[in-house]
């Protein structure tokens, strides 16, 4: 039961069809957990399993156990407690949880940027890779303004966090950097220093110059797993790389047999997004796909795309950043349709969930979309490059 505050009566989130263990019931339910969505996960004891059920729904799902009572690695015996570990990796690196009938508001509000190309501390040039924080802040890759900005919540203009010193491969400069991240451990920024040809670590607060933890590499887009081993796309390789903590030359996971369009091929990718399976997403821009390698795949699996180039709803046209949900929906920047799509897993279309309505400057329109973040509420937030600004869609 739900009882909001003041509430004379409760309202039922789970259940309440009597004991049994169908999926529309529970059986003696004691540990439960609600997340920011309004998710509700249940230790459902003498079922032996642990449901979820989303806001909402009428039934739930079984995650872990519901195999009989026992004492196997999957199996339960009267569970009555759970709880979820902390992630110190970055959100956008983590599979989020949206319930699958999740809409969000067509018109788009300016976030960051917005005010014409330039170097003002109220402006982007052409901004590419996007981070966005836990309180919603959001950190952005101002490609040729040489720096990455942060923007608070709310706020009218943002803050040089890293580079601004010119365009150079000194220490403290950045020359094209294409996307960038926040490691909450380290309090730090990881940065795709595009022309530099490396990633580097700058201090998230008050830092001057930054340290190259990965050298001679076409980086172009990075995330991190709760290990706090990094993912680097390196475009002109065809490859991602996974660099483990302390490594320095890395092990390629994805990719790495030239350009082509085989199955163990990439052509020209953009954006990675590494699951808690350690299944990597790639955006295989050239091939117009998405591809899924499992960890140790010797080829990938596509799961979105290669259709060919095009604007139908099977197609897509040089996708760029990529997120996927704890169901395994995949989420498109795609770039030349100025649109984001969402591809359920398993399906041969997407759906156009915002922009979709030409290139344009409108708050319904998208003008070549590049990157993409949710924050913890489910809200969509998307770099308009061609429109120099960040575009935030809330959820219904």
């Amino acid at each position: 039961m739900k009882w909001e505050e003041g509430a004379k009566q409760g309202i039922i989130v789970a259940g309440n069809q009597g004991q049994g263990n169908s999926l529309t019931q529970l059986s003696n339910p004691y540990g439960i957990i609600v997340d920011q969505l309004g998710t509700v996960y249940v230790a459902d004891c003498w079922n032996h399993r642990i449901m979820r059920w989303f806001k909402g729904a009428t039934k739930g799902s079984v995650i872990v156990g519901g195999n009989g009572r026992g004492e196997q690695s999957n199996q339960l015996n009267e569970p009555v407690g759970l709880s979820f570990d902390p992630h110190v990796c970055p959100l956008r690196g983590n599979s989020i949880n949206i319930h699958p009938n999740a809409r969000w508001q067509q018109n788009g509000l300016t976030v960051a940027g917005g005010n014409g190309k330039g170097n003002g501390i109220h402006q982007l040039s052409y901004p590419l890779g996007l981070y966005v924080d836990d309180d919603q802040t959001i950190y952005v890759a101002d490609w040729s303004n040489h720096r990455i900005v942060e923007w608070k919540s709310g706020a009218t203009s943002g803050q040089v966090v890293a580079g601004e010193n010119g365009q150079g491969n000194a220490d403290h400069q950045l020359s094209h950097p294409i996307d960038v991240i926040v490691d909450k451990e380290r309090d730090s920024v990881i940065i795709c220093d595009g022309s530099n040809r490396r990633v580097v670590r700058w201090p998230r607060q008050n830092g001057t110059r930054g340290e190259t933890i990965v050298a001679n590499i076409g980086c172009v887009g990075l995330t991190m797993d709760e290990n706090a081993s990094l993912y680097v796309v390196d475009e002109r390789k065809h490859e991602v790389k996974r660099y483990r903590r302390g490594e320095s030359q890395g092990t390629v996971i994805a990719g790495g047999n030239g350009y082509g369009n085989r199955l163990d091929q990439l052509s020209c990718p953009q954006y990675v997004f590494v699951d808690r399976d350690h299944s990597v997403y790639v955006s295989d821009c050239s091939n117009h796909r998405v591809m899924k390698w499992e960890e140790g795949a010797k080829q990938g699996i596509i799961v979105a795309g290669n259709q060919g180039q095009g604007n139908s709803l099977t197609q897509l046209s040089n996708p760029y950043g990529i997120i996927v949900d704890q169901l395994g929906t995949v989420y498109i920047a795609d770039c030349w349709n100025h649109r984001i799509m969402r591809w359920f897993k398993g399906a041969t279309q997407g759906s156009v969930i915002v922009g979709g309505n030409g290139r344009g400057e409108q708050s319904n329109q998208l003008n070549e979309p590049v990157s993409l973040s949710f924050d913890s509420h489910g809200n969509l937030y998307v770099v308009d490059c061609r429109n120099r600004r960040i575009q935030k869609f809330n959820i219904e």
